[in-house]
């Protein structure tokens, strides 16, 4: 039978292209986005980490105003900085000042501010706190004066002695001293970067010279960053808090897994997950297929002695050969399409972090394992009725439906179907709820798809004498034709019916989108013209 089964597979390759390509495209989406979530994830990880090397402790206020990731923080007394600097274990102590600030570039244009942040900060003078290292000139000693990344230089055409603005958001005039580098990277991912001195920062960064957003603090030597925190509580004042340097690179991993990442990737999976539902509906139709131009085969090998156990083992042995086969080129495509978006986004100026790419085994067992189980389930049907088959069917000439139109069947169609409409209803009311919306419309489909086979005969045979009067002779064939086997009908009709619901989806959600942008600035815009300053962006 394995053999056989081989024989099979090598008799029919053009037949199984469809079957293999459908499982490749899903498998492909999936193991794409996995692949770009965790090089996004690592890439970021490694940033933050090394940014927060030298940082063992930093004491900010514990006060949190806003909600979600429309957050922001209060400043603590600058003063802080020398008491926290003559506490037992304290290496370094550097105030810690950051905003907003976009550089402008030589021909007038901004830099960044379509996503990644334009920072602007006080330049860290001791280097074992600082990942910023200075690659041409010299820190920043006056009011003015400042050090950009090497990225901006790069693309701003700017270098060491030039005059350009940087927005903070109000524009002001700076002299470049110095362009650094993160570590030994150009810049800190997509992220602009302006250093200024301490007190300079202070003055156009912050509302108040007396207050500062937190301390950076390294420890001495033997000192672990744990110990320090303890050290530090005595010394912090009311409404501060300290937390270790590796607190904070988990603190602001989640965040850009919260406000970035966790959105991106479950975007790019519902892309995946339409997929392999489009693939799942081409596998059964093919399998489908394939179990009906084998009838007599399998009756042929049921007459030689076969049993129904080696026929069913025989068409899933074979759905298992191209699940995986698919699934490894699919894996493959997928590695490839993660390079590509990678390289599409650093076009778009969204680079990431991190141009290596990042394979981890638990993302390619994913994808392996769902291209094959996908693979497999679709096929668990038209197996069963491959071994079904009598041995005297190799005898007969017609072929006999045995799909009807089963009561059970159009019962569990209703139910289902009328459970995913209740959900979609009930997403769509109120306030709404996109995965309650997401799981009606599934089992919807889900619903119609018991139902083909129960109603493509009525159907086929209303549609069908509307058209046929006028196609004559060749209309009335096709319309018997499609009512002689209501099963074949209603899986074509479900595979266009997937088809047409996924370019539906798409349309929608844009025109949702569009529609929804529109009613929001309707309503809280009423005016004729709108004046504002074009200085910061």
């Amino acid at each position: 039978m394995f053999r056989t089964t081989l024989r099979s597979i090598g008799a029919h390759k053009r037949r199984l292209l469809a079957t293999c390509s459908a499982v490749l495209l899903g498998v492909a989406f999936l193991s794409g986005t996995l692949v770009l979530g965790d090089t996004m994830r690592s890439g970021f990880g490694d940033m933050f980490t090394e940014a927060n090397a030298g940082t063992d402790a930093v004491v900010r206020s514990a006060t949190e105003v806003g909600e979600d990731e429309l957050t922001e923080r209060g400043l603590i007394d600058a003063g802080v900085v020398d008491d926290l600097a003559g506490v037992d274990g304290v290496a370094a102590a550097v105030p810690w000042i950051e905003g907003t600030g976009q550089i402008v570039g030589a021909d007038g244009d901004p830099l960044g501010g379509n996503g990644p942040p334009t920072v602007a900060a006080n330049w860290a003078t001791d280097t074992t706190i600082s990942p910023w290292r200075i690659a041409d000139g010299r820190a920043p000693e006056a009011p003015a004066e400042v050090v950009i990344d090497r990225s901006s230089a790069d693309n701003g055409d700017l270098a060491v002695g030039d005059t350009t603005t940087v927005r903070v958001p109000e524009p002001i005039e700076v002299t470049v001293v110095g362009i650094a580098t993160f570590g030994d990277a150009d810049s800190a991912g997509p992220a602009t970067y302006a250093g200024f001195t301490t007190d300079y920062a202070r003055d156009v960064l912050l509302p108040s010279a007396d207050q500062i957003p937190g301390v950076l603090l390294a420890a001495d030597q033997g000192v672990s960053q744990s110990e320090l925190v303890d050290r530090l509580a005595p010394a912090l004042p009311d409404g501060a808090e300290a937390l270790t340097g590796a607190q904070l690179t988990a603190e602001q991993e989640d965040e850009i897994e919260g406000d970035f990442l966790g959105f991106f990737e479950a975007f790019l999976l519902v892309f995946a997950g339409i997929a392999l539902v489009v693939a799942t509906f081409s596998i059964y139709n093919t399998f489908s297929i394939l179990v009906a131009q084998k009838t007599r085969e399998s009756a042929l090998l049921r007459a030689l002695g076969a049993s129904r156990r080696q026929v069913l083992v025989s068409t899933v042995g074979e759905a298992l050969l191209v699940g995986v086969v698919a699934s490894a080129i699919g894996l493959a495509a997928g590695v490839a399409l993660a390079s590509g978006l990678m390289a599409l986004m650093d076009s778009a100026g969204f680079g990431l972090p991190s141009s290596t790419l990042v394979i981890d085994a638990g993302s390619v067992i994913t994808a392996m394992v769902v291209g094959v189980v996908v693979t497999l389930l679709a096929s668990v049907a038209p197996a069963v009725r491959a071994s079904r088959v009598a041995p005297l069917a190799a005898l007969r000439d017609v072929a006999i439906d045995r799909s009807g139109a089963s009561p059970w069947r159009g019962l569990g169609g209703l139910l289902v179907g009328g459970a995913g409409g209740a959900l979609a209803v009930l997403g769509t009311s109120g306030d709404g709820s996109l995965p309650s919306t997401g799981l009606g419309a599934l089992l919807v489909v889900t619903g119609m798809v018991l139902l083909g086979p129960v109603v493509a005969r009525p159907a086929a045979g209303v549609l069908g004498a509307l058209l046929g009067g006028r196609r004559g002779l060749s209309g009335k064939l096709a319309r018997r034709n499609a009512m002689r086997n209501p099963r074949r009908t209603a899986g074509t009709a479900s595979a266009l019916m997937v088809g047409v619901a996924v370019v539906t989806l798409f349309t929608v959600v844009a025109a949702s989108v569009k529609q929804s942008v529109d009613d929001t600035v309707s309503q809280q815009f009423a005016g004729d013209l709108v004046i504002a300053q074009s200085d910061f962006s």
